[in-house]
């Protein structure tokens, strides 16, 4: 059993119609094996049917070209080089002429390449989109292989070429980003007052992790990530690296922006305290408001909770008083009681100092057990320095989680996973320069929000790329 499969093209100016064989399919026998259209016939098929396509619309284009717009005079042919087009079928090599202008043309170039205007890239914006996709989801190797498994592409195509073309939309991406300002929110009380009142409030979570430097292989560096829901609609994730970006108000601003965020609409930020994400999150808006994570507030107390009890073996009774305070604190912060949670704190860390207490204390306290507790003591400070620089992001924890409002940046953890951890650390063991992993974040963040495939579909309008 044969099968031949042809391209006719349809004539309409009523003339013969051209036929161009694409594949023969010849099946012997009929077994599970041998059942149908296999893969590599398939993709034999699409390169045969693009090569044909391709070539048949760039002739008639270059044929219409050589016919000038003004004078309608036929331009004449100077020679032909040799033109490559990639597309996801396989490469396409056509005769690009070379067209001498004619006389009423007012420009300084004599000749001129119609094929290589209207193809500047020389490559279908929809290879690109599947490989930028696909080389922000896996290793680049990986995502190489998959493509040539599945498409008719050239053999030539490696994972440095995907590489390269992955962070080429990556720079394009960061080339239409717009200034960098110091402050985002405007708008008087009386203007704010005349926009109509939004849905709900924007949450905005924001984490940090770090990953391991090429250049330093001992060192590493830090990522910030960040995942903003908004009261209806989908939620957004967002990363740069901070030591290389530039702009990272206004890479929030924009992703706050894109939800449709209005000026008179509460956006409340959820981190961890560190100064450097609060400078990100200051001025965006002027509803917008900064609260502690209660999750790293536990993490320090739960610390705080094992030493004490590691107490407990050396001092019963000190251990136990010790468990009061740090019991004591942690219901005064999750009441919002700043001021009662950092007395609570000081009486702790001085029912851990040896010289506070009575006259026997030397006899309680062995010379090797006060090197520990001054560690434990210092641990103590940390925390207290810590509530004292973030006293004003403290809020009543407990009547927030009551009414159902967020409290912990748990949302952004699990953003963090699948934005930075599955693709650049975990088991992979990848080192990676600060540029290389910036860039890679921002098309990585696009696919992830689904919105890569709007980017090329502005930039290549008609190519469809989602």
């Amino acid at each position: 059993m044969k099968f031949k499969l042809q391209l006719v093209r349809d004539a309409e100016d009523g003339t013969i119609p051209e036929i161009a064989d694409i594949l023969m399919i010849d099946r012997a026998d009929c077994h599970l094996g041998n059942l149908g259209l296999k893969l590599e016939e398939g993709k034999q098929i699409l390169a045969n049917l693009q090569h044909i396509l391709v070539r048949s619309q760039l002739q008639e284009y270059a044929s219409n070209v050589k016919t000038c717009t003004e004078c309608q005079r036929a331009r004449r042919c100077k020679d032909y080089n040799d033109i490559t087009f990639r597309s996801l079928f396989g490469n396409v090599t056509v005769r690009s002429p070379r067209l001498i202008h004619c006389s009423c043309f007012k420009g300084s170039a004599k000749t001129f390449s119609p094929l290589s205007e209207l193809l500047p890239e020389h490559t279908a914006p929809e290879l690109i989109y599947l490989e930028t996709k696909w080389g922000s989801l896996a290793p680049y190797t990986m995502a190489c292989n998959l493509l040539k498994d599945v498409l008719p592409i050239s053999a030539r195509t490696n994972p440095a070429t995907l590489r390269n073309h992955t962070l080429r939309v990556a720079r394009r991406l960061e080339s239409e980003l717009g200034e960098e300002q110091s402050m985002f929110a405007t708008g008087s009380e009386r203007q704010l007052a005349r926009l109509p009142h939004p849905d709900g409030p924007i949450t905005v979570g924001i984490d940090g992790t770090y990953i391991r430097d090429w250049s330093d292989k001992k060192r590493q560096f830090e990522v910030i990530v960040g995942k903003s829901i908004p009261h209806e609609g989908d939620s957004k994730c967002f990363a740069f690296v901070q030591t290389f970006d530039e702009k990272p108000k206004r890479r929030l601003f924009d992703v706050l922006d894109g939800q449709g965020m209005q000026m008179n609409q509460q956006v409340i930020f959820l981190s961890d305290g560190g100064e450097d994400l609060q400078d990100v999150q200051l001025y965006l808006n002027p509803q917008s408001e900064h609260i502690l994570d209660w999750f790293h507030i536990t993490m320090r107390l739960t610390v705080l909770k094992n030493c004490s009890t590691g107490i407990k073996s050396m001092n019963q009774e000190v251990g136990e008083e010790a468990l009061k305070y740090v019991e004591s604190a942690k219901w005064y912060l999750w009441h919002g009681n700043v001021h009662r949670a950092l007395n609570e704190i000081e009486s702790l860390f001085d029912c851990l100092d040896p010289d506070l207490c009575d006259d026997d204390c030397d006899e309680v306290w062995s010379d090797a057990e006060k090197p520990q507790l001054e560690k434990i003591q210092q641990y103590v400070d940390e925390f207290k320095t810590y509530i004292e620089r973030n006293a004003s992001s403290l809020v009543n924890y407990g009547e927030r989680y009551r009414a159902g409002e967020r409290i912990s940046t748990g949302f952004t953890e699990s953003a963090v996973n699948y934005v930075v951890n599955k693709r650049f650390s975990k088991r992979q063991q990848m080192q990676w320069t600060q540029a290389g992993a910036h860039l890679l974040l921002q098309t990585r963040t696009r696919v992830l929000n689904d919105d890569l495939g709007k980017v090329f579909e502005r930039w290549y309008p008609g190519s469809q790329a989602a």
